[in-house]
């Protein structure tokens, strides 16, 4: 179920006067949104849906367990079997296709043919492969998985405790509004607001949740998928028929496509969520202003980089055990976060190109005299060379990123070195639509909160009459269909 659709605003409408209407019977709310949540997961597949509620089940088992065991030891193990069965479940569906064609195949071909039996693997394959073929990914399993793992971690190191009961951890693991591409939310957020559902004495904060969800749509429904159709999409399916100008064009208009498309889901969910009296953190803050690349990913889905940063990096040693362990420290951490978002060498090369360039980054900046930090009030002319440096570098890594395969990585790299071809698909319209994806940014964060306040002293009606409005502009100008969100594929 996408949120840009009718079907989702009617699923929603349910749903939030279901909500609102069961105040006083607190126990049967907790299963109405339950029921909700696995409705809408279900509606891709029903065992979709099982999957995830067995998952809650017994990720809140473990944790009951590892809060009622004392012996030191055996809670180690407890928590090495619930985080190994985590991400068990997690590389069959993901993984097996990656780990037994591309890299336990081509490893095994020349073994094979040393030892004589080359045919014997080919059996292997044609019998192995249409098994792996019908795995299916299910939407959204790298999310609630990292949610599930961080939760079961955090009860082990005492950071926050069990949930009260299977119900509301299974509620805080499947809520339907960011179930399927974030914001990872941390279970000490969100499990005291399942614990205690909001009442009718709550604030809705509506002025907020009108300009997130609004802003959201437009993000998604007109700047991102007409990136996608007329920009990214042709640049990077067929990267040999287009010329530097236009490769260049294709690669910064992914690079404002997976913005808008990725904060749009983020601000849907966080704007769903205040509807229904739920906070969430931001997730986006900015990300193309960053001065520096350490920078960049504390403003760019924030929700997984400090996931990545307290579950990984700073258990590995952070930057506590030396410089060389610092840079091992942050290469592992980030070729780990780009097979979290596919399993493929593009992926690898990703978090590759960023893990490298981030111990580049810190370590020319100790050689300059400058704080590894930046400060908060960096001097204009040095600030623009920044944003601008880094917003280049990041485009870079988004070739990666996006290309299906290292073949049209050197077709787009090739095209970037083509300055003789004329351009085909520069036009005005092409830059109007870039520049406003690019300015959405100053939405991000607390920054329109004079707006939010002020749509708060209007009326409900007016309100309900002004996003009416705005939605029927939106749905007038965007292109016809909807396209998925990019990050339901990871």
């Amino acid at each position: 179920m996408l949120f840009p659709t009718t079907v989702f605003a009617l699923f929603f409408s349910v749903v939030f006067f279901l909500h609102w209407g069961l105040v006083p019977f607190p126990r049967l709310r907790k299963w109405t949104l339950l029921g909700a949540s696995l409705f809408f997961y279900g509606y891709w597949s029903w065992k979709f849906a099982l999957m995830l509620a067995v998952s809650g089940v017994l990720n809140h088992g473990a944790a009951v367990w590892i809060t009622r065991t004392e012996r030191e030891r055996t809670r180690k193990h407890l928590i090495a079997w619930a985080v190994a069965a985590n991400l068990l479940v997690l590389a069959v569906f993901k993984y097996t296709g990656f780990l037994f064609a591309r890299l336990a195949v081509p490893l095994a071909v020349p073994l094979c043919a040393r030892l004589g039996t080359t045919e014997q693997l080919i059996g292997l394959q044609e019998q192995v492969l249409p098994f792996i073929e019908k795995i299916v990914l299910p939407v959204g399993i790298s999310f609630y998985t990292f949610q599930a793992l961080s939760y079961v971690v955090d009860v082990y190191r005492r950071h926050t405790p069990a949930a009260a009961s299977t119900l509301d951890f299974v509620n805080y693991l499947a809520f339907f509004p960011q179930l399927v591409a974030g914001p990872i939310v941390r279970a000490a957020g969100l499990l005291p607001q399942m614990a205690v559902f909001p009442g009718w004495s709550a604030r809705l904060d509506t002025g907020r949740a009108a300009t997130l969800i609004l802003g959201g749509l437009f993000k998604k429904m007109v700047i991102a998928n007409w990136l996608a159709e007329h920009l990214a999409d042709p640049v990077f399916a067929m990267p040999e028929e287009y010329g530097a100008v236009d490769t260049v064009l294709g690669v910064y208009a992914y690079a404002v496509q997976i913005y808008c498309d990725f904060s749009a889901y983020s601000d849907i969910a966080i704007g769903c969520a205040l509807l229904l009296g739920f906070h969430f953190p931001i997730n986006f803050h900015a990300p193309y202003f960053a001065v520096t690349l350490q920078e960049f990913w504390r403003r760019w889905h924030i929700s997984l980089s400090t996931w990545l940063r307290d579950y990984l990096y700073i258990p590995l040693g952070g930057s506590r055990e030396g410089t060389m362990r610092t840079r091992w420290n942050l290469l592992v951490t980030f070729v780990l976060g780009g097979l979290w978002h596919g399993a493929g060498w593009t992926f690898v090369l990703w978090g590759t190109y960023h893990g490298v360039y981030l111990s580049l980054e810190r370590m020319a900046r100790r050689l300059c005299g400058l704080p590894e930090k930046p400060p908060e009030h960096t001097p204009l002319g040095w600030a623009v060379l920044g944003r601008v440096w880094i917003f280049q570098v990041v485009c870079f890594a988004w070739i990666l990123f996006r290309a299906q395969n290292m073949a049209a990585v050197g077709g787009i790299l090739r095209g970037l070195g083509d300055w003789g071809r004329a351009s085909v698909l520069f036009s005005g319209t092409a830059v109007l639509v870039l520049g406003i994806g690019f300015l959405m940014q100053f939405m991000d964060g607390n920054r329109p909160r004079r707006v939010w306040d002020a749509v708060n002293r209007w009326p409900l009606w007016v309100q309900a009459g002004v996003a009416a409005v705005l939605l029927t502009l939106i749905l007038g100008v965007g292109p016809e269909g909807v396209a998925p969100f990019i990050y339901f594929q990871f």
